[in-house]
């Protein structure tokens, strides 16, 4: 379709929704004429407008009123017409700093990071939070009282995991100290996953060269990882009332209300994010190209994070209203799940 418009169409189509994504509200051709490169006159607008309308890229919501883009012609916008802007060494920086993975769980460096996406969009922040099977650079075992215990668990990206565990009754350091040695030396540089099998063979075969107690300590800290590894991901949305800033009548109230709706179907919010499994870069979903927002006037703007063998880990995006700001916020998604992919890589 892009072949059939002309330089003319193609910068009234365009001028007109960067309009519309600022103030939310019809065009007149009036205000269009004023605001183009080419001098063109209102009545040639005009004619413009009513071509790019039998085309299905534009509408007018009354008899008299201007003009709005379409779903279809807001994704021809995104597509074809689009300059994707460039981030301020600013929002670089403020979410490179927010994303520090020392000392943080992986779900607390994702729940910041949407938080700055939110934060920094001014619309609903959103990530799919994996199941945690990174390779373990530490293990540690630290005594919390009678029968209790802290698994701290540290990463090779410097994401930490604490576990309490119920432990034997009047366990010595030394039993601690002696299942955090042998837990080290089986786990460092690998996955859970990759290190199981064989601790377990070792433990079922007495071969595990430590004490009794310090091999329940370990059975202990293993039962609990196995068991959090069955787990499935976890969605995180931060941001509802930026959305509240939006609001220009009952008709947004209604749409409002409808996508409030939308994300609390979080099963169907957790598959449409997997189903950028596959997907390479950024990925747009405008109004009704997903059943999920079909009734919500919304767009998500989403991109995979990956780690370092680019398998797919999660993905992270914002959602807001179909005239968001799509230059600045592809940029700024784009750059956020890169950042997170660097951390896990």
């Amino acid at each position: 379709m892009l072949d059939e418009l002309n330089k003319r169409s193609r910068q009234v189509l365009r001028r007109l929704i960067e309009e519309y994504m600022a103030t939310g509200l019809p065009v007149a051709s009036r205000t269009l004429a004023k605001g183009l490169e080419l001098p063109i006159s209102s009545a040639t607008v005009r004619n413009v407008m009513s071509d790019l309308e039998d085309m299905g890229l534009l509408y007018a919501p009354h008899t008299s009123s201007g003009r709005l883009p379409t779903q279809l012609g807001l994704r021809f916008f995104v597509d074809g017409l689009l300059e994707i802007g460039n981030l301020t060494d600013s929002e670089r920086a403020n979410i490179e700093g927010k994303c520090q993975a020392a000392g943080r769980t992986l779900d607390e460096l994702l729940g910041e990071a949407t938080e700055t996406l939110s934060g920094l969009s001014r619309c609903v922040g959103l990530v799919l939070s994996p199941k945690e099977n990174a390779p373990f650079r530490q293990v540690e075992f630290v005594s919390i009282g009678k029968g209790r215990a802290l698994l701290v668990l540290v990463n090779e990206s410097g994401l930490v995991e604490n576990r309490v565990i119920e432990v034997p009754v009047g366990i010595t350091q030394a039993s601690l100290i002696q299942a955090t040695n042998y837990l080290n030396s089986r786990l460092s540089g690998r996955t859970l996953d990759e290190a199981y099998i064989k601790i377990k063979e070792e433990i079922d075969a007495h071969q595990t060269e430590i004490d009794e107690l310090s091999t329940k300590i370990v059975e202990a800290g293993l039962a609990t990882k196995v068991k959090d590894s069955k787990k499935s991901s976890v969605l995180i949305v931060r941001g509802r009332a930026n959305l509240l800033d939006e609001i220009q009548g009952a008709r947004e109230i209604d749409r409002l209300r409808s996508l409030f709706e939308a994300l609390d179907e979080k099963s169907d919010l957790k598959r449409l994010l997997e189903s950028t499994r596959n997907a390479e870069g950024v990925q747009i979903f405008i109004g009704a190209e997903s059943e999920l927002f079909r009734d919500t006037d919304s767009s998500m703007v989403v991109a995979p994070y990956r780690d370092s063998k680019q398998h797919f880990v999660g993905a992270i995006g914002v959602i807001g209203p179909t005239r968001l700001n799509y230059a600045r916020i592809i940029p700024m998604v784009d750059h956020t799940a890169g950042v997170i992919s660097r951390i896990l890589g």
